[in-house]
């Protein structure tokens, strides 16, 4: 808002004192205008190149790289899940468990539809050993898209982990249904 606030400033100090109260005033903010929707449509294709690089350099395992282009896609655009989402996965990725949790919370407050976002973050809470949280998380991610094999097969960890056997094979269960392959594999050991 500062950066519109100082264009238009500096767009009207340009004009001699007498031309705006002119016929003209209505060409000056109409260019204004202009001038405004081109640089947000800017922004927002560069928060997009930003995020699109980030996914490449995540694919290829730079994490570091990817959180660094997410920062910069956050900065231009603080109001997308998807953003704080592949950055708190990220963070998963190189076990900063507590900032991925910080960006996954956001991510679910501008989007509480997120599925990746519950399920990123109840790895987050595994992973810190909140196997209670974790299976909230899940379930949430569950409820959102049931077709999330990797959400039963987590779910099924956790609740493994306290004593849920009964619980953790029905999971497995749903999730090898589902063709999660690590899911049969384990359904198998264990059940």
């Amino acid at each position: 808002m500062k950066k519109r606030t100082a264009i238009i400033g500096t767009l009207v100090s340009l004009l001699p004192m007498a031309q705006p109260l002119m016929l003209g005033t209505g060409a000056v903010l109409t260019s204004v205008a202009v001038i405004l929707s081109v640089s947000e449509q800017a922004q927002a294709q560069n928060a997009v190149f930003y995020y699109n690089r980030g996914l490449d350099k995540s694919n290829a395992g730079d994490c570091y790289g990817a959180i660094s282009d997410y920062t910069k896609a956050i900065e231009i655009n603080p109001r997308d899940a998807d953003f704080y989402n592949n950055r708190g996965y990220c963070k998963n990725e190189l076990k900063d468990y507590q900032g991925a949790i910080l960006d996954l919370n956001r991510a679910i407050e501008i989007n509480p539809k997120n599925a990746n976002a519950y399920y990123n973050r109840a790895r987050s809470k595994g992973f810190l050993g909140d196997p209670y949280g974790s299976i909230s998380d899940n379930t949430k991610a569950i409820e959102i898209n049931p077709k999330d094999s990797a959400a039963y097969r987590n779910r099924a960890i956790d609740k493994r982990e306290i004593g849920d056997m009964k619980g953790a094979c029905s999971d497995l269960r749903k999730a090898s249904s589902l063709g999660d392959e690590m899911a049969s594999d384990q359904l198998k050991e264990l059940c």
